[in-house]
């Protein structure tokens, strides 16, 4: 059991709250749609993208700048001492880390939403059909995870069945081997942490694939199911290789460290380190602010798909939680994802808008006695922890 809660006080926090079936959920889907004929999206919240992506930016090149300058004086036996070595370079690895999540969760996530689609007069890059298309993914979003195939997986299967079996992203479901495992509870803790180190690579990656090959073939009307394949001798493995892995991997830890040839192999292989270590740091990141959303003990799935516009609207509540709030620094370091409710019950809203309905969208839950979590990242991540090594589960709501 979760050192932060128990099953009874689970039970006895829940008789303070309307049961699933009591909740009126045609006013529930009345007065979220009310907010939704008032909203206006403008050159404001575009400002405020564009200001969120300048920070990523800065993170990125001054992250990489100090990797360089490290790499070249190490190289040249300059007299920089092994403590700030390791230091900036650290430092460097970091923030490279923080802007590969700057990237996808400040950028990528609301523009490939549709999210700034209705600003007028909106650079077509910016548009959920501009960004990453093609060729501009090797500039707006180069990572592990194809655009079109993360878009389709998150926008559309994680949002529309959030708590079903359906969803690919739920972590009891995924994570079912690693419970039933024979194996002592530390090695499932290690097996946890060092996923959270690769996991972009290890599940992203081909889980996005396998989600969007199978839509393409329920389309052709094969009902197969595809499963993951990292073989380069079969042609899903080869497609992984070729679409998913490679470009990423080639550019970032292979063309990046060789523009230190010129100043010998001990800076190529420094700088090459420590893109390696900004990437366990941008995984960590990520993982830390992407998963707890949707899994703990406290947290509600479903057995069936919703019903109703209303019940879509109770589930996304009863299935999310949200972290600490605050400034735009923040919720730019929570890559925006710590008011995952409001992004559920919005999802094609700009980042700005959610710092100002979050007052709004937590009345409509006092009005319905609905519970709106909020709490810590780091108390739902260990909360998330405890889940995906089998020591709770999640709840279920029974019949739905």
């Amino acid at each position: 059991m979760s050192k932060f809660t128990s099953q009874e006080t689970l039970a006895n926090k829940d008789k303070e709250y309307a049961p699933y079936n009591e909740v009126d959920q045609e006013q529930l889907q009345n007065d979220i749609d009310t907010i939704k004929k008032t909203i206006k999206v403008g050159q404001e919240d575009f400002q405020h993208l564009l200001k969120l992506e300048r920070w990523g930016k800065y993170a990125s090149f001054g992250g990489f700048g100090i990797i360089a300058i490290v790499a070249i004086l190490s190289s040249y036996n300059s007299g920089i001492s092994s403590f700030d070595f390791w230091f900036f370079g650290i430092v460097g690895a970091f923030l490279i880390g923080v802007g590969n999540v700057a990237r996808w969760s400040n950028v990528t996530h609301p523009i490939l939403h549709g999210a700034y689609d209705k600003v007028p007069n909106i650079p077509y890059r910016y548009t959920k059909a501009g960004f990453a298309a093609g060729n501009r993914r090797y500039i707006d979003w180069l990572d592990w995870i194809k655009p079109d195939a993360w878009a389709y997986e998150h926008n559309i299967m994680h949002h529309y069945h959030l708590g079903e079996l359906d969803d690919p992203d739920n972590v009891e479901k995924n994570l079912e081997w690693l419970h039933k495992a024979k194996i002592p509870m530390f090695f499932k803790y290690a097996v946890v942490y060092l996923f959270a180190g690769i996991w972009k690579l290890a599940y992203y990656a081909p889980n996005t694939q396998r989600i969007l090959q199978n839509k393409d073939d329920k389309m052709m009307n094969n009902p197969r199911a595809q499963k993951y394949s990292f073989s380069p001798f079969t042609k899903k493995g080869r497609e992984l290789w070729k679409e998913y892995i490679l470009p990423y991997g080639l550019f970032q830890f292979v063309l990046l460290p060789l523009l230190f040839l010129p100043f010998g192999l001990s800076a190529v292989f420094t700088a090459f380190s420590f893109l390696v270590l900004g990437e366990i740091f941008a995984n960590l990141h990520s993982f830390l602010v992407i998963v707890p959303n949707h899994s703990a003990e406290d947290i509600y799935q479903f057995s069936t798909p919703h019903k109703s516009q209303g019940e879509y609207y109770l589930r996304q509540i009863m299935g999310s939680v949200n972290y600490n709030t605050g400034t735009d620094l923040i919720d730019f370091m929570h890559g925006f994802l710590n008011y995952q409710v409001e992004h559920h019950l919005f999802p094609n809203m700009p980042h700005s808008f959610y710092q100002k309905m979050q007052p709004i969208v937590k009345d409509i839950c006092k009005k319905h006695n609905l519970e709106y979590r909020q709490e810590s990242v780091w108390k739902r991540f260990f909360m998330t922890i405890e889940l995906m090594v089998g020591n709770t589960k999640v709840l279920r709501v029974e019949g739905v």
